[in-house]
C-alpha cells in the first residue's frame, strides 16, 4: 500500500503513519456525502410540507452551501498557524451541534438557521483533510491516496439515498438528520484518538493578526452574488433582475482585491491564483459541482418524484446508482492521473456528463404512463462515471504544484471555489425550475428537460476549462504531476 511520507514543518512533531492518517480521515469524510444525500431525498417532502416554490427550496440548500464554502479558506488559512487537527475537531463539533438543532426544527426559519450552523462547522473538513493527505504522501503517491479517500463519497452515496428514503418515508425528513449526527460524533472520536497531535500551540497573536477584513469582504461579495442569482425569496425582485445586488457584488469584489493587495499577510494572496494548475483545476472543480449539486443533487430527486411519481424509498434506489458508478471510477481516475496527468481524465469526465444530460433531454415526455423507468437508469450511471472519473484527478491537479508553506491556504481556496459551485448549482437549478414550471404548468417532464438542456452548457464550459489544465507534456516531473 502507500507508505511513502515526507516531513514538513507543520507535521514534524507528529508521528507520521500515512495509512493510519488516511483511514482515520475517511471517517469524517463520510459526513458531507451522507448529509448531502440524506437532505437531497428530503427536499421534495420539505417543499411539500412548507408549501414553498422551487427557488425558495433552493435556499435551504444554499443556507448550508454558502457558509460552508465561505468558511473553507478561513479554516485552511488558520490551519497554517493553529494546526489542522485542532481545527478539524472544532469544525466537526460545530457541525454536530447544528445537526442536532436541524433534527429539532419545527419551522422553515429554524431549519435554515440550523443549516447555516452545519455549513460553518463542516466547512473545514475537506480543505483540512486534503492538506493533511498532501503533507504526508509523496507526489507520486498522492493520486492513489486521494483516489482512495475520494471513494468515501461514492460508497456513502450507495447507502445514503436508500437509507434516507427508508427513514423519510417512515418517520419524516427530520429523522434524516440522525445518521449524520451519529457519524459526526464518531468522527470526533476518530480524529481525537487516531490522528496524533502536531504539538502546535494556539498562537493568539496569529489570531489577532489574521486578515478578518478580507474574510468579511469576500463573504459580502459571494453572498451578494448568490442573492443576485436567486433574489426573489430575498428581496422580492425576480432572479437576475435586482441590479442593486449585482452592483453591490461588483463593489465588494473590487474592494476585496484592492484590500488584499495591501495586506502584509492577506487572507487570500491573489498572486497564488497565478498558479495555472490551481486556477484551472479550481475552475473545473467549480463547474463539476454546479453539475453535481444542481443538475443531480437538487434536481434529480424532484425529477424522479414529479415525473416518475417515485416514492422517497424508490427515489433512493435510483439515486444510489450514481455513487455506485462513481465508486468504480474514482480510484481509477486518481491512478490514471498519476500516469497521464489530469487534463485528459477531466476532459473525458465532462464529456461523459454532457452525454448523460443530453440523454435526459431526449427522453420522451407526455403522460406519465408512457415513461419506461429503466430509461433514466443509463444517464444516472453515466453521470456517476463522469463525475467519479475526474474527482481525485482534480484534487491532485489543483494542489500538486503548491509549496508546502501555502498548502493550507491553497487547499482552502480550491475547496471554496469548488463548493461555490455547489451553492451556484442549487441556486441556478431552483431559478430555472421555477421559470420552466411557470412556463409549462402541469407538464413536469417538459419543464425538467428544459432545465437539463441549460445544464448541458455547463458540461461544455467544464470541458473547455479542463483543456487548459497542464497536459502531461508540461508536467515538471515528466507526467507525474497531474
Amino acid at each position: 500500500m502507500m507508505e511513502k511520507a515526507k516531513t514538513d514543518p507543520s507535521t514534524s512533531s507528529r508521528t507520521q503513519n500515512p495509512n493510519q492518517l488516511l483511514y482515520s480521515l475517511m471517517i469524517p469524510g463520510i459526513i458531507l456525502p451522507l448529509a448531502g444525500w440524506m437532505f437531497s431525498v428530503s427536499v421534495p417532502i420539505i417543499r411539500s410540507e412548507f408549501q414553498i416554490e422551487a427557488d425558495t427550496a433552493a435556499w435551504i440548500v444554499t443556507a448550508f452551501s454558502l457558509p460552508f464554502m465561505l468558511i473553507m479558506p478561513v479554516y485552511g488559512r488558520l490551519s497554517d498557524g493553529l494546526g489542522k487537527r485542532r481545527l478539524l475537531l472544532m469544525g466537526i463539533t460545530i457541525y454536530s451541534i447544528g445537526t442536532f438543532f436541524a433534527f429539532q426544527s419545527n419551522s422553515l426559519q429554524s431549519l435554515i438557521i440550523a443549516r447555516i450552523v452545519q455549513g460553518i462547522g463542516i466547512g473545514g473538513t475537506l480543505p483540512l483533510t486534503l492538506a493533511l493527505i498532501t503533507e504526508v504522501f509523496s507526489p507520486d503517491e498522492r493520486g492513489k491516496a486521494m483516489g482512495l479517500f475520494s471513494t468515501v463519497g461514492p460508497i456513502t452515496g450507495v447507502v445514503g439515498p436508500i437509507l434516507a428514503g427508508y427513514i423519510v418515508a417512515r418517520w419524516g425528513w427530520r429523522m434524516a438528520f440522525t445518521p449524520p449526527l451519529f457519524v459526526g460524533i464518531l468522527s470526533i472520536a476518530a480524529v481525537y484518538f487516531l490522528i496524533p497531535s502536531s504539538g502546535k500551540k494556539i498562537d493568539f497573536q496569529y489570531l489577532k493578526k489574521f486578515d478578518w477584513g478580507g474574510v468579511v469582504l469576500l463573504a459580502l461579495c459571494l453572498t451578494g452574488l448568490l442573492f443576485y442569482l436567486s433574489s426573489r425569496p430575498i428581496t422580492g425582485v425576480d432572479s437576475l433582475q435586482d441590479w442593486r445586488l449585482l452592483l453591490a457584488t461588483l463593489v465588494f469584489a473590487s474592494l476585496f482585491v484592492w484590500y488584499e493587495g495591501r495586506q502584509l499577510n492577506p487572507f487570500i494572496r491573489i498572486g497564488i491564483l497565478s498558479n495555472r494548475a490551481l486556477s484551472f483545476g479550481s475552475a473545473c472543480a467549480l463547474v463539476r459541482m454546479i453539475l453535481l449539486s444542481g443538475g443531480f443533487g437538487f434536481l434529480m430527486p424532484q425529477y424522479l418524484n414529479s415525473v416518475y411519481q417515485l416514492t422517497p424509498e424508490q427515489t433512493g434506489y435510483y439515486l444510489m446508482l450514481n455513487p455506485a458508478a462513481m465508486i468504480l471510477f474514482v480510484r481509477l481516475g486518481g491512478g490514471w492521473a498519476d500516469r497521464v496527468g489530469s487534463q485528459r481524465i477531466t476532459m473525458t469526465g465532462f464529456s461523459i456528463i454532457g452525454i448523460s444530460l443530453f440523454w435526459i433531454t431526449r427522453l420522451p415526455f407526455g403522460d406519465v404512463a408512457d415513461f419506461q423507468r429503466w430509461t433514466i437508469v443509463i444517464p444516472i450511471i453515466l453521470f456517476g462515471i463522469g463525475a467519479g472519473l475526474m474527482l481525485a484527478a482534480l484534487h491532485r491537479a489543483a494542489l500538486n504544484d503548491v509549496s508546502e508553506d501555502e498548502m493550507g491556504s491553497a487547499s482552502g481556496i480550491y475547496s471554496m471555489i469548488r463548493f461555490l459551485g455547489s451553492a451556484l448549482g442549487a441556486a441556478i437549478g431552483g431559478i430555472l425550475l421555477q421559470y420552466f414550471e411557470g412556463r409549462y404548468p402541469g407538464n413536469a417532464s417538459l419543464a425538467f428537460q428544459s432545465v437539463y438542456t441549460w445544464f448541458i452548457a455547463f458540461a461544455v464550459i467544464g470541458f473547455g476549462f479542463s483543456s487548459l489544465l497542464p497536459g502531461a507534456a508540461n508536467l515538471p516531473d515528466g507526467g507525474q504531476a497531474g
